[in-house]
């Protein structure tokens, strides 16, 4: 039963608007919104079809007036909630971009006229998936946040997204879809395990402090969580406080992580190797210069900035 429902719900959905990713912000008017009794509508529309019947049966007119009464509500429930949501408008989405693998954090921003409070609103996917957030809106605006799966790197195209209330009484859903031209960047998951990263080029004219170094760089006070056979006991005792020792690690100028340079492998798995060097040098704090086939040389560099740089070139290489 379930399986003939759901095949006329999604040719139903075609007819919705929009038809097609639009540029946001997106303004869900009269015309896009649609408002249908719930289960809980549609057993009070029943009850009240029996009462009436009753009422007009027996020509019972206090019973009749009830029922009128309680018909006149639901009708005010089913405006009530399409204005929840008219006037309402999707202003902007975002994520920070994730690998691939990891879910993507999807925050949908919106906004509404202060002339009336809205509640109860949530935002989905139209259940195509697990994908679903409340919607509160303080003074005026606010966001949701829904997660989505990545399975692939590149442009993680969003479904149609649904903005939804039940309020004020239950016995209604309108709802409005929100189909957002704004596809958003999945980086490629980096390799799990592989060789380090390759030996720094020209001089080592670069250090970072490093617990295992060569050289001390100079003595520190001491911190919870500081080894204790870093601590350096003679000085401590002159000063009367715990000082530990940090050292310098020499690295070399720049790492370069060249596409050509790697070993014969499978095409997405030099990209999951590039993706895990910029990630280690990254962590490591060295300087790195990525090469890629077709493309231009791009750092060398260091920092968030040249990071998103280097895995959106690789997120957006041709698929092999």
């Amino acid at each position: 039963m379930a399986a003939p429902w759901s095949g006329l719900r999604a040719r139903l959905r075609k007819f919705a608007r929009p038809r097609d990713p639009e540029a946001l912000p997106a303004l869900l008017h009269r015309g896009r919104v649609y408002v249908l009794p719930t289960r809980f509508g549609l057993f009070f529309a029943v009850l009240l079809c029996a009462m009436l019947m009753g009422a007009l049966n027996y020509n019972n007119n206090p019973a009749l007036l009830l029922a009128l009464l309680l018909a006149g509500a639901g009708l005010a429930s089913l405006i009530a909630a399409q204005m929840q949501l008219t006037g309402l408008s999707v202003v902007a989405l975002d994520a920070e971009p994730v690998a691939a693998g990891q879910p993507l954090q999807v925050r949908v921003h919106a906004k509404a006229g202060p002339e009336r409070a809205r509640r109860g609103l949530r935002v989905d996917d139209d259940g195509d998936s697990d994908a679903d957030a409340r919607l509160d809106l303080d003074g005026g605006s606010g966001q949701a946040e829904l997660s989505f799966a990545t399975q692939r790197r590149g442009w993680f195209e969003l479904p149609r997204l649904r903005v939804s209330t039940t309020r004020p009484l239950g016995l209604a859903r309108a709802w409005g879809y929100v189909w957002a031209d704004a596809p958003l960047l999945v980086y490629p998951a980096p390799e799990a395990h592989g060789p380090p990263l390759p030996a720094g080029s020209g001089d080592q004219v670069l250090s970072r402090l490093h617990p295992s170094g060569d050289d001390v760089h100079h003595l520190r006070a001491y911190r919870p969580g500081d080894a204790r056979r870093a601590i350096a006991w003679k000085p401590s005792a002159r000063r009367d406080a715990l000082l530990v020792r940090e050292y310098e690690q020499p690295l070399g100028a720049d790492v370069v992580l060249d596409w050509g340079q790697l070993p014969a492998m499978a095409y997405e798995s030099r990209i999951a190797r590039l993706a895990r060097w910029v990630d280690e040098a990254e962590r490591d704090g060295r300087r790195y210069r990525l090469r890629l086939p077709g493309q231009p040389e791009l750092g060398p560099g260091s920092g968030a900035q040249h990071r998103h740089a280097c895995l959106r070139a690789l997120a957006l290489l041709p698929h092999g």
